[in-house]
Order: structure tokens, then C-alpha cells, then sequence
């Protein structure tokens, strides 16, 4: 799913018309129209995409990395832990999928 596919859904789900939450979040709904259909250049400033999520009652994380955008609270584990962060972005996705697995049994989630 794009960032625009998951900002028109949680809308819909929430009885929104794309003028209402243009207007919650501060940008224009011509905008937020091209974001949904996925027609921009570039996506919203962090700052937007947090106001979409607030306005949507929605993860923020899940839009930042929607997004393209490494939220804060990851970014600062990836700084304090580089090397741990290293080693899982070298497994391979059989080998990462793995790992997940045994880290939920481990931790019971």
C-alpha cells in the first residue's frame, strides 16, 4: 500500500470528505487529492504528516515510513545501536523474517 492509498483510506474510514481534512491538517484539498491518487513529486514535510495522523487518529510511524521517512524513535535506536542495525540490514529477508519469529516466540508477542 502507497503513503496516498493509506491517507485515503483512514479518511474514508473516518467520514471525511478531502476538504475536512485538508482543512485539519492546513493544506490545500488540491493537494491532498494529488497526494491520494499518488501525483506528487515529493512527499509531505514530516511535520504535515504528523498533523495527517493526528488529524486521523492514525500511527505516525506507519505514515513516516509510508512515506519514505525514518521516524525519530527509530532513527535514535539506529544512532545508538549502529551496529546492531548493521547486522540486521545485512540478513537476507528469509534470514530477517527468521529472526522476527524468534524474537516474538522469545518475547511472547
Amino acid at each position: 500500500m502507497t503513503f496516498g492509498e493509506k491517507v485515503r483510506e483512514l479518511r474514508k474510514e473516518r467520514d471525511l470528505t478531502q476538504r475536512e481534512l485538508a482543512d485539519k491538517v492546513g493544506i490545500d484539498f488540491t493537494y491532498l487529492s494529488k497526494i491520494e491518487n499518488d501525483k506528487t513529486d515529493q512527499f509531505p514535510s514530516e511535520d504535515k504528516i504528523k498533523k495527517l495522523a493526528r488529524a486521523l487518529d492514525a500511527d505516525v510511524d506507519e505514515l513516516l515510513l509510508l512515506a519514505k521517512k525514518v521516524p525519530d524513535s527509530i532513527r535514535r535506536r539506529v544512532i545508538q545501536m549502529p551496529d546492531a542495525f548493521r547486522k540486521v540490514a545485512a540478513l537476507d529477508d528469509k534470514e530477517l523474517k527468521d529472526l522476527l519469529k524468534r524474537l516474538e516466540d522469545e518475547l511472547g508477542k
